[in-house]
């Protein structure tokens, strides 16, 4: 099992990336993490899936995997974890809407996010991802009646 790369590391891989990419791709990339800290200061830079085919790709978790950055020829792509069990009001979410868990967001050059909609949509992540820490542990039962009689 690889060890996962340091957040310090995983933030300079990122910076890395949108320096490397230096077009609207990389603008993009960087807008949308700015939203996503805006939206949550607490939330977690990481870099995940590094493989011979594959540099890595920037993730952002809080109680989990929120959602990722990635980018290609002609789009930047958020995807999001649990994106099927989001309400998206907004209607964000553009792609990948046929699978039963993740939903993503299509970025194409010279679109405008609505960043309202899409700090919305970081935020119920986060809180469906720490809604679900609390999973497969017991519940506190509740105090129980005095089974003693008094005669």
């Amino acid at each position: 099992m690889k060890k996962p790369v340091p957040v310090e590391s995983a933030s300079a891989l990122i910076d890395e990336k949108i320096k490397e990419l230096g077009d609207w791709r990389g603008k993009t990339l960087a807008k949308v993490r700015e939203v996503i800290h805006k939206a949550d200061p607490e939330i977690v830079e990481e870099w995940k899936w590094v493989k011979p085919t594959n540099p890595g790709t920037p993730v952002w978790s809080h109680g989990g995997i929120v959602c990722t950055g990635e980018t290609y020829k002609n789009v930047v792509k958020m995807t999001f974890a649990k994106g099927a069990r989001l309400k998206d009001p907004s209607g964000l979410f553009n792609s990948s809407l046929e699978g039963n868990v993740r939903r993503a967001i299509d970025i194409h050059e010279g679109e405008k996010v609505d960043e309202a909609a899409l700090k919305d949509l970081i935020r119920a992540a986060v809180a469906l991802n720490l809604k679900g820490q609390n999973k497969g542990k017991p519940k506190p039962k509740p105090p129980r009646a005095s089974s003693k009689r008094a005669d």
